[in-house]
């Protein structure tokens, strides 16, 4: 079962620029700036009611790198959660979803995450989440 949108992703080039940039612009401050190794990727996170945004800087390597150099800065994903990962999982594959993840992984913000592969799904990179207990 799908729950909620979870947060938006943003790819970024630069996160301490663009964190002031959305600072002020939420008029609020990010509450967590964290690096996740697995994706090469510093994120930092913004509560706006029950949705976060979530601003992504990549390594040099990174898909988020890879993506801004394609597309430019921008909205990268858009991430629900779910209460089932592993089920979900495996309800998408069988409708014919491609997902990019055998398993799911550790992801930024206490998550395990998979990906859909934005060209079954309309060209929007879709994320699954589900908070680690």
């Amino acid at each position: 079962m799908w729950k909620n949108v979870e947060h938006i992703g943003i790819a970024v080039k630069d996160l301490s620029s663009s964190n002031k940039l959305f600072e002020t612009l939420f008029n609020k401050s990010s509450y967590k700036e964290e690096e996740v190794e697995s994706e090469q990727v510093t994120t930092s996170f913004f509560q706006l009611g029950e949705t976060k945004i979530e601003l992504l800087e990549g390594g040099s390597d990174s898909a988020i790198a890879k993506f801004i150099e394609k597309k430019g800065e921008g909205i990268h994903h858009i991430a629900f959660e779910v209460e089932d990962i592993y089920a979900e999982m495996e309800r998408l594959r069988n409708e014919g979803f491609q997902i990019l993840n055998e398993e799911p992984k550790r992801g930024a913000d206490n998550k395990l995450v998979c990906f859909v592969h934005p060209k079954t799904a309309n060209g929007v990179l879709v994320e699954l989440c589900q908070e680690i207990k």
